[in-house]
């Protein structure tokens, strides 16, 4: 097992597109970057992660800048994770920069999935991932973390409320009906998840919705599907720092 390292601060990380118990793989751009960059040769050694959760130690065997491979020497599963399972269904906003810095931001905190959400109030109503893929794999490796989170194609919040999922499930949704109280989303994570008390993997499922709200039809559907309303604070917040700070309050949640 990879022992605990006491100081990060140097440490790069690289993402094998082909991990194994054996060796590892560098795709063209990794292995650029590894050898043309970073100048490493044949005989180093680097870590290199798979995406999935799992951190390889490895001593460089070939440093073609084309496709570096390398022989693990040991592994750490879940190194940089988490204590919980995260998703967050955010409507991505007509601003793709701003989308993206969701995205990074989420990722350096600790993210398992993010899913484009496309609302009856959308000003946005298609969203191409490839881009914030690549986005969260490099935030991945700036933040040291060996899984790299998920995001899904776009799907309509209608479709996306029928699939069930977490455990915890929150909508942030200004109500307007006095009859559907709100609490703050830390107080529902504490209710749900008291300090000190054992969950195995807790999940937990955000969302957050356009620049002009969730309709009322998607929000009173969520509520059918077993979502809680919350809030973020008294601010007025955009769509994608409400997606930031929701993540950020459950990451906080679970900080020992």
């Amino acid at each position: 097992m990879l022992q605990k390292c006491s100081n990060f601060t140097g440490m790069e990380l690289f993402y094998a597109y082909e991990a194994g118990n054996a060796v590892c793989r560098l795709d063209a751009d990794e292995s650029a970057h590894c050898v043309r960059v970073l100048r490493h040769r044949a005989g180093d050694e680097i870590d290199v992660m798979d995406g999935e959760g799992t951190l390889y130690h490895c001593r460089l065997t070939d440093d073609n800048p084309k496709g570096v491979s390398a022989t693990v020497l040991y592994s750490r599963e879940g190194f940089g994770g988490h204590p919980y399972h995260l998703t967050i269904g955010c409507c991505p906003t007509k601003s793709n920069e701003r989308f993206e810095w969701f995205v990074e931001k989420a990722t350096e905190l600790g993210i398992d999935r993010i899913v484009p959400l496309i609302g009856e109030h959308s000003e946005r109503k298609v969203y191409k991932s490839e881009r914030a893929a690549r986005i969260a794999l490099s935030a991945a490796k700036q933040s040291l973390k060996a899984r790299i989170p998920e995001i899904t194609e776009p799907v309509r919040v209608k479709d996306f409320l029928r699939e069930g999922g977490a455990s915890l499930r929150l909508i942030a949704y200004c109500f307007e009906d006095p009859s559907v109280p709100r609490i703050g989303i830390r107080e529902a994570l504490e209710k749900a998840f008291p300090a000190g008390a054992h969950c195995s993997m807790p999940e937990i499922c955000v969302l957050i919705g356009p620049e002009g709200d969730f309709s009322p039809e998607e929000a009173s559907l969520a509520l059918q599907h077993g979502y809680l309303p919350v809030h973020l604070g008294p601010s007025r917040l955009r769509t994608e720092t409400a997606a930031v700070t929701a993540t950020t309050t459950v990451y906080l949640h679970f900080q020992p």
